[in-house]
């Protein structure tokens, strides 16, 4: 605990001892209104929960442009997604993080008066509670009683599951918090839950420390979790980015400080190279295409190609955050390429399928005889809906039909994580590990008080962050599988592995050299293991 949290930590006991029982409660305890529960569009680990406000204050995920300051609104059901603060749409209630200096300090201290070193005076504050308000003789079970707006809630009342929740708030780790919280909710626990959510308010900031920023994030989707709204706001996040130049900007902001989509756009573009390697016409079907900016290197690099380059054709995927990123469709992409071709003397081609991944059939593709074909799944497979969503398993049937056209290489690039088939509480755990490695990578590169790093952050992960722990079914679209599961999905499918070449890992290295010491690189079984520290984040592998 910060030196100046312990002064304000003992001045809160002496206040405890002092202040009447029924003042204390009332301090220590969130106010609960009783509402008709409604039930969830949720799994079975989610379970029922009343709609109700949880904080009085609420903001949006968005940071005005050259400000560090937040929306914030009063209304507990409207939030604005607008740059100027204006209210745009209305949907469940977001909420405040407090945008502080980057020093070691948790934001405002928890509530004094809710803390205690001494168990036996615990004891005797519950025991002096219990007989002011059930009598000295009661044999009714311990409880504490919530006077809220709405009227007097019973709610039943462990004692000791009180000490444990207090110290564990006096030992201010907020990953022991934010995880209690999860567990709360998993247990639906409104009174727990409500209350952790009170003292996480003041530990998260967006200007903090990695497990600060990160903490906002999930606590984020926590509440959304909690309110039933965790679909609402992340489509209201989606629908309300930033200007297109301004998230094309945070884009490759991420792209340059993490070696993530680097490694992944290496690793894939060498082992094309060099199946390709004696071929004439080459057709490359890409997922994701996004910017296009992977295939760059790759058309100069077959350029320089002893012999003369191939004929190249690329066939491009689109999806509707890099479209809304690049600002129009995919025109924009083929004619960045083409001229680069152009420039390099390489004759190419490219052909635009405007249709979601998910929905790609076999006339998509273009496919013509001759043609030695190179599919590239890059960070994609894992939005694909599988077996566990509902009855149309798009993540296999993609395989299949990419089987179907005998390529001559499959290349994949996903997160190392498992967050798919999880339940709940389980999937939170991997998120907080998984992203607790991001955000402190990030904080290698990215000073702490670069002015772009909380767009970078908002715009670029706190979504995804949102989406795997506020919503379910359909709507949970970031599913990813472990490196395992993916190899028994392509084996299933009639693929073999392709191994990658150590003359890639070689030159991954050397890039990884330039980022920091901490990002570790392994090669075992034929695929590429980028990490930070002990922790795997990306993966990358071929087929064929």
């Amino acid at each position: 605990m910060h030196p100046s949290q312990k002064q304000k930590f003992s001045n809160g006991l002496q206040r405890f001892s002092d202040e009447p029982v029924q003042e204390v409660v009332s301090n220590c305890m969130p106010t609960i209104q009783s509402l008709e529960p409604h039930s969830c569009s949720d799994d079975s680990s989610q379970g029922t929960h009343p709609s109700v406000p949880i904080f009085e204050q609420y903001c949006t995920l968005e940071s005005h442009s050259g400000t560090s300051g937040y929306a914030i609104h009063n209304s507990p059901s409207t939030v604005s997604f607008s740059p100027n603060g204006s209210s745009e749409q209305d949907t469940e209630s977001f909420p405040v993080y407090s945008h502080q200096s980057s020093d070691n300090t948790c934001g405002s201290p928890v509530n004094e008066s809710c803390l205690t070193d001494d168990v036996d005076d615990l004891r005797h504050k519950i025991l002096e509670l219990e007989t002011a308000m059930l009598g000295p003789h009661s044999d009714t079970p311990d409880i504490c009683s919530i006077t809220n707006p709405v009227g007097l809630v019973q709610i039943p009342y462990d004692a000791e599951k009180c000490k444990q929740m207090m110290e564990m708030i006096s030992r201010w780790d907020l990953k022991e918090v934010l995880c209690a919280c999860a567990k709360a909710i998993e247990e639906n626990d409104r009174f727990t839950t409500e209350w952790l959510m009170s003292h996480l308010q003041q530990m998260v900031s967006v200007n903090g420390e990695p497990i600060q920023r990160l903490g906002a994030y999930m606590l984020e989707g926590l509440v959304a979790r909690l309110a039933s709204s965790g679909s609402s706001i992340y489509k209201a996040l989606r629908c309300k980015e930033p200007a297109s130049a301004e998230l094309l900007s945070y884009m490759h902001v991420l792209y340059e400080v993490c070696p993530y989509f680097k490694f992944g756009y290496m690793s894939a573009n060498g082992a094309i190279a060099e199946a390709m390697k004696d071929e004439n016409e080459v057709h490359i079907i890409d997922f994701m295409i996004a910017q296009g900016s992977q295939w760059i290197t790759l058309i100069q690099g077959l350029a320089a190609r002893p012999g003369g380059p191939p004929k190249i054709r690329i066939t491009g995927i689109d999806d509707s955050t890099s479209a809304y990123a690049r600002g129009g469709g995919l025109d924009i992409v083929g004619n960045r390429l083409s001229k680069l071709a152009e420039s390099c003397k390489v004759p190419f081609e490219f052909n635009a399928a405007r249709v979601p991944a998910a929905e790609v059939q076999l006339e998509d593709l273009g496919v013509r005889p001759g043609e030695a074909i190179a599919v590239n799944f890059a960070l994609v497979l894992h939005h694909m809906p599988d077996e566990s969503v509902g009855s149309q398993n798009h993540r296999d049937r993609l395989l299949r039909l990419v089987k179907s056209l005998s390529p001559k290489l499959v290349t994949l690039v996903e997160q190392e994580s498992n967050t798919n088939t999880a339940p709940f509480f389980h999937r939170f755990l991997e998120t907080l590990k998984y992203y607790t490695a991001i955000f402190e990578s990030i904080d290698v590169t990215l000073p702490r008080d670069h002015k772009e790093r909380i767009n970078v952050e908002q715009f670029c992960l706190a979504r995804d962050i949102v989406n795997i722990i506020a919503c379910e079914g359909p709507e949970r679209v970031e599913r990813h599988e472990l490196l395992g599961k993916w190899r028994s999905r392509f084996m299933m499918a009639g693929f073999t592995p392709y191994p990658l070449s150590s003359l890639v890992n070689a030159t991954i290295k050397t890039l990884l050299k330039s980022y920091s010491e901490k990002y570790t690189l392994e090669e075992r079984d034929g695929a590429f293991f980028l990490g930070w520290l002990d922790r795997v984040l990306v993966t990358s592998c071929a087929w064929q």
